[in-house]
């Protein structure tokens, strides 16, 4: 497979695109203390590939005001191995460190993910890692003040159709007006399979420059019946419609355009959207050029 290049003279891609956000939406859920359900969906199909990206976005609260930064970038190994990771680092010190590798023959394949969120934008302090080929996981996890880490590792066998990290990248591999059921991997704090739903729920008209162009809107729903049974005897009650909210742009080639929801599962609201970089307006500010060697 080729990777995948800027339309001008052949230029690899420097700006945001439809495999910016592939890895930012498996976060919002992965760590969060549902309970199993049966697997029943098949792994997602291969239609758009993914390819060598380098992308940024802006981290927001939904009064508008800016929270963090982050970037986001993607190759493809020898063997047609991609490697992602999206890193978010918060004003408030907070870092947002996620990874994921995946295979993309035929289907899209999870084969290593591993996330560490820190800091005091996140309630719980965590570290976690899985391995399809070893099958070995481990969770680090802390709560705030005083409370000791925990620890946990084992062995466990992965489904299929697991995509931590990989949500934004099966919605834009979906046909045209679908919705489909995959699963993610959470721990409570073992690993358990959790179903969620990525549902259609309509069309929005967006901006790009002054031209108007249409996003469809869908809601990622995890399984409410399991998520109240369980979380809401330790942590309280959650919304009775709980969902997270992302739109991607209805082209031929469909592209990332905004997310909203928590990145914990009772952190607050959060919405993640593309940034472009733009050139310094300051002189000053410009860098040394490096010597010509």
């Amino acid at each position: 497979m080729k990777p995948s290049a800027c339309p001008m003279s052949g230029c690899r891609k420097t700006w945001t695109s439809h495999r910016e956000a592939s890895a930012c939406l498996a976060i919002i859920i992965s760590l969060a203390a549902f309970l199993s359900s049966p697997v029943d969906a098949a792994p997602v199909a291969v239609r758009l590939s993914e390819g060598v990206t380098h992308g940024f976005l802006l981290v927001r609260s939904l009064t508008g005001e800016t929270l963090g930064q982050g970037e986001m970038t993607q190759v493809v190994k020898e063997g047609e191995l991609v490697e992602s990771r999206l890193v978010f680092r918060f004003k408030d010190g907070s870092l947002h460190d996620e990874k994921v590798a995946f295979s993309q023959q035929d289907v899209f394949t999870m084969i290593r993910y591993h996330l560490v969120q820190q800091g005091p934008s996140f309630p719980e302090q965590v570290d976690v890692s899985v391995d399809r080929g070893t099958g070995d996981y481990k969770v680090r996890s802390k709560l705030g003040g005083d409370a000791p880490e925990r620890i946990l590792t084992g062995k466990f066998v992965l489904p299929k159709d697991v995509y931590n990290g990989m949500l934004v990248t099966m919605l834009l591999n979906l046909p045209k007006g679908a919705s489909d059921t995959v699963h993610l991997l959470a721990f409570t704090p073992g690993p358990e399979i959790i179903k969620l739903d990525l549902r259609l729920m309509g069309e929005r008209t967006v901006q790009v420059g002054d031209l108007s162009r249409t996003a469809r809107h869908y809601a990622f729903k995890p399984d409410m019946g399991t998520i109240r049974k369980f979380i809401g005897k330790v942590i309280g009650k959650l919304p009775a419609n709980f969902h997270y909210d992302c739109w991607v742009l209805a082209d031929e080639v469909p592209s990332f355009v905004q997310f909203e929801g928590p990145l914990q599962l009772m952190g607050p609201i959060l919405r993640i959207e593309l940034v472009s970089p733009r050139l310094s307006t300051n002189p000053e500010a410009e860098p040394t050029p490096s010597p010509e060697r």
